[in-house]
């Protein structure tokens, strides 16, 4: 059983349904509202835990209504949050989702998620020594992202850097991570000045593109290979991407090659699409098992 630790953003996802998007300055009639409990960081953390995989969160909530919930949902979901930090008078992340036509539409306010510092991963970093693998995304402050970079590289801890949202990297925070895994907008924002296919060249077998219904593309320093997905009637494909890596995390905490990995998080990310929710629809270590 692979030791994963996320260090990550937690928060309240606000979900709206409409049968329309709504333009610029157009208002329309949503179908229904939920509230439920999101972040990268926390989704991930979740979907590794029913993946199978032993859990730390590193993170922030504030001290509402919404972070008393984040963090119970963690419970339920056997994620250890001694780790999870409430900041006094500083409200929860929050996102704000728009399902419609197919897709999401989301603006993250992030809140008590600006607290995870460099500062704050340094007070817990005896327990960031004990992962197989950490796993970080980037809705937190770009100075935590490259000193988790720094300590990863000093313990020789792998690290899976998931680009998301897009932002530039420093180019030794590129070095530093073991594995990355962009989607094809993130690969344009971080690798500027080369194409996908050059990319992938740069960096055989550390950078992998997910391109969605297609699947996955890397580069094994021989070829280029596609892992390809499956084909599911989507339902909400919020959470799809954090499951993906959170599967791909566990596999390759677990040992797996790397295409195995691949097949392993495609399929996960495939059944998270077929039910509600970031974090709703995302599947136990037996359902991915069975459906493969």
């Amino acid at each position: 059983m692979s030791e994963i630790v996320v260090i990550g953003s937690s928060s309240m996802d606000l979900v709206v349904t409409s049968a329309i998007r709504p333009g610029a300055g157009e208002t329309v009639l949503g179908e229904s509202f939920k509230t439920v409990p999101g972040g990268k960081g926390a989704n991930q953390a979740v979907a590794a835990a029913r993946l199978g995989a032993n859990v730390t969160m590193i993170g922030c909530v504030g001290d509402d209504h919404y972070g008393e919930e984040i963090l119970a949902n963690f419970k339920e979901n056997y994620v250890n949050i001694t780790n999870v930090k409430p900041v006094t008078g500083v409200g929860s992340g929050t996102a704000h989702i728009v399902l419609a036509e197919g897709d999401n539409s989301i603006v993250v306010v992030k809140g008590a998620n600006d607290y995870i510092t460099p500062e704050y991963v340094q007070s817990v970093v005896d327990d960031i020594k004990k992962a197989t693998l950490v796993l970080i995304q980037q809705e937190i402050p770009e100075e935590t992202v490259e000193y988790v970079s720094e300590i990863c590289e000093e313990y020789n801890i792998p690290l899976l850097l998931n680009p998301a949202p897009a932002r530039p990297l420093s180019q030794d925070v590129i070095n530093r991570a073991t594995y990355i895994t962009p989607n094809e907008h993130e690969a344009a924002v971080l690798f500027n000045n080369l194409s996908i296919e050059e990319a992938l060249k740069k960096y055989p077998n550390k950078v992998f593109i997910t391109e969605g219904k297609q699947g996955a593309r890397y580069y094994d320093g021989e070829k280029e290979i596609l892992v390809p997905s499956y084909t599911v009637e989507a339902v909400d494909t919020t959470g799809a991407g954090d499951t993906f890596n959170a599967a791909l995390a566990v596999a390759l905490g677990e040992g797996k090659s790397i295409e195995e990995s691949l097949q392993f998080a495609n399929r996960a990310a495939s059944l998270s699409v077929t039910k509600f929710g970031a974090q709703g629809g995302m599947p136990t270590r037996e359902e991915v098992e069975e459906a493969l």
